[in-house]
């Protein structure tokens, strides 16, 4: 109940920042991580984590060895992340920017992710920023990585087709509103 309260007031207050009316399910968040291979997985970053629903899922299903990134830029979202998660080993936790994801991974000596997650709103972002974040995030995506992000809606599927040439796309109509989560890879190199 906390989480709702707390997404509400922060809708209401920052509508374009964080595109949702309520936080996303459990049954969203299974189907975001559902194709992580978590064996291999050594960096996974989240972009847009808010009240953690994702990261709960990440957490509870990665290896203890596997860092976490995740990236908010919601100033009292991140607040509640670092209460929430203020013990919890190869976690970090930055109050920043996606577009930034190469100097976050640089910081702690990782070259690329093996995983984005993305809980970033693509169709209420400007589409500058969208782009922006897009080749940053296949710029720092291991080659055979995944970037996994949900939409409301598929009308910024062609921008995001633009950085990776394989979609897989599933739906979720358990969560409110439902949603598309889209699982993509890499264009091949050129």
């Amino acid at each position: 109940m906390l989480n709702w309260i707390k997404f509400a007031k922060q809708y209401i207050t920052k509508p374009r920042s964080i595109g949702a009316i309520a936080p996303s399910s459990r049954f969203l968040a299974r189907k975001m991580v559902a194709t992580i291979d978590f064996d291999k997985a050594r960096c996974i970053v989240e972009f847009g984590p808010g009240t953690g629903v994702f990261t709960d899922r990440i957490l509870h299903r990665r290896n203890t060895e596997t860092v976490v990134i995740i990236i908010e830029r919601n100033g009292d979202f991140c607040d509640a992340l670092h209460r929430k998660y203020k013990d919890t080993p190869n976690l970090h936790i930055i109050n920043g920017s996606a577009e930034r994801i190469g100097t976050y991974l640089a910081e702690r000596g990782i070259p690329r992710a093996d995983y984005i997650v993305s809980g970033l709103p693509f169709a209420s972002l400007p589409k500058e920023v969208s782009g922006s974040i897009l080749t940053q995030t296949r710029k720092y995506l291991h080659d055979e990585g995944r970037f996994i992000t949900f939409q409301y809606t598929l009308i910024r599927k062609d921008l995001i087709s633009r950085h990776f040439g394989s979609i897989q796309i599933t739906r979720e109509i358990r969560n409110l509103p439902p949603a598309y989560v889209l699982s993509c890879k890499k264009n091949p190199p050129i």
